[in-house]
């Protein structure tokens, strides 16, 4: 049984060393969602040849709004220095009265984490 997800647009941007691909999929059951990735060629020392580096984001239809005003803050925040208010505000991130509302992504006894993006292993 194949469980091939169908790609239905593709469109890659060289960047330097890096290139970067915005691909629309759709699963099985029709949900369509976006895979951003991140490609860029790497000398090993102890080789001596290249390799690829890859990275992948899969962002779904239900984040595309927050996604495009998180990516919009950072993009504003660069440009102007002005730091723009949150997208979610941080007291939404968890509520510890109600556990359902929970994301999975931060415990009760660690709403504030410390955790950056450069912790995520992104690499499939």
């Amino acid at each position: 049984m194949e469980h091939r997800k169908e790609e239905l647009y593709s469109q890659a941007i060289p960047a330097g060393k890096r290139r970067y691909f915005f691909d629309v999929k759709e699963t099985r059951g029709g949900d369509k969602f976006i895979t951003i990735a991140e490609s860029r060629r790497i000398f090993d020392n102890n080789t001596g040849e290249f390799y690829i580096d890859k990275n992948k984001l899969f962002l779904y239809k239900e984040d595309f709004e927050k996604f495009s005003k998180g990516l919009a803050n950072a993009i504003s925040f660069i440009e102007t220095g002005i730091e723009p208010e949150p997208v979610v505000p941080e007291s939404e991130y968890h509520n510890a009265d109600d556990d359902s509302k929970s994301n999975g992504f931060f415990d009760k006894e660690d709403e504030k984490s410390s955790y950056t993006i450069d912790d995520i292993d992104f690499k499939y």
